[in-house]
C-alpha cells in the first residue's frame, strides 16, 4: 500500500474527532403483566421535569393501568368518545397535529393519571408555552411507538405503568476505566512514536539500515498547510454526515474496519518481531514473508469482521471495538508525526474551535435547535447504527441513561489521539535534544490532569463534556511552560528535526544537544 493511500485512510478514519454524549431529560417506563409471577420491562421515556417531577424509585409509588389509543393523537376533547373511561389511567396516545401540551389538557380534563406520547421518528423533550404549562399537572412523557408495541408483544394485553427517573449516579466507576484506557493510550503511543525517532536516527548513520528503513517508513508528516487542509475536511464530512448519514454510515464503519484490522496488525507484528524464534518464511512472487505474520494478518482481519457482525451486540462487543479503537488510536499516533510545536498548536486549536463551534454554536443555526455534533453522535431520527470512533465501557451505575441508548460511558478517539499526538512530538523531542523525557512526561501527566477535571466537571454539571475543552489548554500550557523553563521555546516551537540529502551527510549533535547536518 502506497504511503499516499494509508496516509488517506488515517485521514478518513479521523473525520469525527470528539462525540459528545446526548442530554435529555430520561426517565424510566416501568411496565408490569399480570401474569403469576408477574413480568416486567423498562423502557426509555423522556419528559419535562419543569412541568412535573417524576418520584426517584418505585417506592410507594401506584401503577396504573395503561390505555392503548395509539389510533387517536387527542388533540381535542371531540376525539374522545363519550363511552370510553380514561379516568386514573395511563393513556398512550400518538405524536402530532397539535402541541403537547393540547395533548395533555384533553387527557387530563377526561380524569387520565398519565399522558404517554408514542413517537415514530425519536424522542424530544415535551415542550410549550409556559402559561398554559402551568395548568398541566398529570405527567406527560414521550415513548417510542415501537416500544408500545414490544410491550404489547412481551406483557399482554392488561398492563400497569409507572413512571420514574433514577437520580444520576455522582460518579460512575466505569469512568475509572475510561481513563486507564485514554492514559495508557497516549502514553504508549507517545513512547512508540519515540521508539521510531530511535530508529530513524540509527538509521541515518548507516546506509544500509537507512535504505531498510526508507522501505518500511510509513509515517506521515503534518505541516501546518497539512493541518488546515484536515480541520476543514474534518468540517466537511461532518456536514455530510448530518445532511446524508443513513447512507454515509456504512461507509464509516467499513473504513473503521480496514484502517482498525491495519492498525492491529501494526501493533501487533511490532511486538512479533521482537521474538527471535518462529521465524520460517515462505517465498512468493521474489518476495519473502514469515509464515507468523500471515497468521496474525488473517487474525487481525477475522477480529475486524466478527466486530462488524455484531457491532450492535452489547453484551460483548463493545470489547473489540476498544481493542480495534486503542490499536487504531496507537498507530495513529506513532504514524502521524508532528514537525513542530507550531503546528501541534494549529492542530490542537483549530479543533478545539471546530469541537465548540459545532457543539455549542449550531444549535442557534439548525432548524431543530440542536447542534450538529449531537445530531451525527446520536444518528439522525433515531437511527439504530453508530459511529464507532468511540471508547465504550459499561456503566456501572444503573440510571434512566442505562435503558434510554445510552448504557455506555464513551470517550471519543480524537479526545486520545490529538492530544496524543503533542504527547508523541514531546517524546521525539525528548530523544532529539536528549532531555531525560522531561516534555514527555510532564505533557503524559497534563493529559491524565486534563481528565481529570472533565470527569469533575461532568459529575457537577451532570452532562456530557467536550474533552478537548479541558485537554487541549492543559496539554499546551505544560509544554509551553517546560520549554520556557528549559529556556528551549524557540526550538520547540521551531523543530529539531532532521533530514537525510544524501548519503554523504551526517547528523552531529551540537552542545546543545539538536542535531545537523554537515558534508564531509
Amino acid at each position: 500500500m502506497s504511503r499516499m493511500r494509508r496516509a488517506w485512510l488515517l485521514w478518513a478514519a479521523l473525520w469525527a474527532l470528539l462525540l459528545p454524549r446526548v442530554n435529555a431529560q430520561e426517565g424510566i417506563l416501568h411496565a408490569s403483566g399480570n401474569g403469576i409471577p408477574p413480568l416486567t420491562k423498562d423502557y426509555c421515556i423522556r419528559y419535562n421535569p419543569s412541568w412535573v417531577s417524576l418520584p426517584n424509585t418505585l417506592d410507594n409509588i401506584t401503577s396504573s393501568s395503561l390505555e392503548n389509543l395509539t389510533s387517536k393523537v387527542f388533540c381535542s376533547n371531540s376525539e374522545v368518545p363519550s363511552t370510553l373511561v380514561i379516568k386514573d389511567k395511563a393513556v398512550v396516545v400518538m405524536r402530532g397535529n397539535c402541541s403537547f401540551v393540547d395533548k395533555a389538557r384533553t387527557a387530563q380534563s377526561h380524569g387520565a393519571k398519565i399522558l404517554l406520547i408514542a413517537s415514530k421518528s425519536g424522542l424530544s423533550s415535551p415542550s410549550g408555552n409556559k402559561t398554559d404549562v402551568q395548568n398541566v399537572t398529570i405527567p406527560v412523557a414521550l415513548v417510542r411507538y415501537y416500544d408500545i408495541m414490544d410491550m404489547q408483544q412481551a406483557l399482554g394485553a392488561s398492563i400497569n405503568v409507572t413512571l420514574y427517573s433514577p437520580s444520576l449516579p455522582e460518579f460512575d466507576y466505569s469512568m475509572v476505566v475510561i481513563f486507564l484506557i485514554a492514559v495508557l493510550t497516549v502514553a504508549l503511543g507517545g513512547y512508540w512514536s519515540g521508539v521510531s525517532e530511535l530508529e530513524d536516527l540509527k538509521a541515518v548513520t548507516n546506509p544500509e539500515d537507512r535504505e531498510t528503513r526508507r522501505k518500511k517508513e510509513e509515517n506521515v508528516t503534518f505541516t501546518p498547510l497539512t493541518v488546515i487542509i484536515f480541520v476543514v475536511i474534518c468540517c466537511a464530512m461532518l456536514l455530510l454526515l448530518y445532511f446524508f448519514y443513513k447512507w454515509l454510515v456504512y461507509v464509516i464503519i467499513s473504513v473503521f474496519c480496514l484502517a482498525s484490522a491495519m492498525s492491529l496488525y501494526n501493533c501487533l507484528s511490532a511486538l512479533i518481531r521482537k521474538i527471535s524464534f518462529g521465524q520460517c518464511r515462505i517465498s512468493c512472487c521474489n518476495k519473502s514473508i514469515e509464515v507468523r505474520l500471515i497468521f496474525l494478518a488473517g487474525f487481525c482481519i477475522a477480529t475486524a469482521v466478527v466486530w462488524a457482525v455484531f457491532r450492535n451486540e452489547d453484551r460483548w462487543a463493545w470489547i473489540l471495538q476498544d481493542i480495534l479503537g486503542v490499536a487504531f488510536c496507537l498507530n495513529f499516533i506513532k504514524t502521524l508525526k508532528m514537525p513542530n510545536f507550531k503546528s501541534c498548536v494549529i492542530l490542537l486549536g483549530l479543533l478545539l474551535l471546530y469541537d465548540v463551534f459545532f457543539v455549542f454554536i449550531t444549535p442557534f443555526i439548525t432548524k431543530n435547535g440542536e447542534s450538529i455534533m449531537v445530531e451525527v453522535a446520536a444518528g439522525p431520527f433515531g437511527n439504530s447504527e453508530k459511529l464507532p470512533v468511540v471508547i465504550r465501557v459499561p456503566r456501572l451505575e444503573y440510571s434512566a441513561l442505562t435503558i434510554c441508548g445510552m448504557p455506555f460511558s464513551l470517550l471519543g478517539f480524537g479526545d486520545i489521539i490529538v492530544p496524543g499526538l503533542l504527547i508523541a512530538y514531546c517524546r521525539r523531542f525528548d530523544i532529539q535534544t536528549r532531555s531525560s523525557s522531561v516534555y514527555y512526561v510532564s505533557c503524559t501527566i497534563a493529559y491524565a490532569v486534563g481528565m481529570v477535571l472533565t470527569f469533575v466537571v461532568l459529575a457537577l454539571m451532570k452532562m456530557g463534556q467536550p474533552a478537548l475543552l479541558y485537554l487541549v489548554p492543559c496539554t499546551l500550557i505544560t509544554s509551553s511552560l517546560v520549554a520556557w523553563r528549559r529556556k528551549e521555546m524557540k526550538k520547540f516551537w521551531q523543530g529539531s528535526s532532521y533530514q537525510v540529502l544524501d548519503s554523504s551527510r551526517k547528523p552531529l549533535l551540537q552542545d546543545d544537544g539538536t542535531s545537523r547536518l554537515y558534508s564531509e
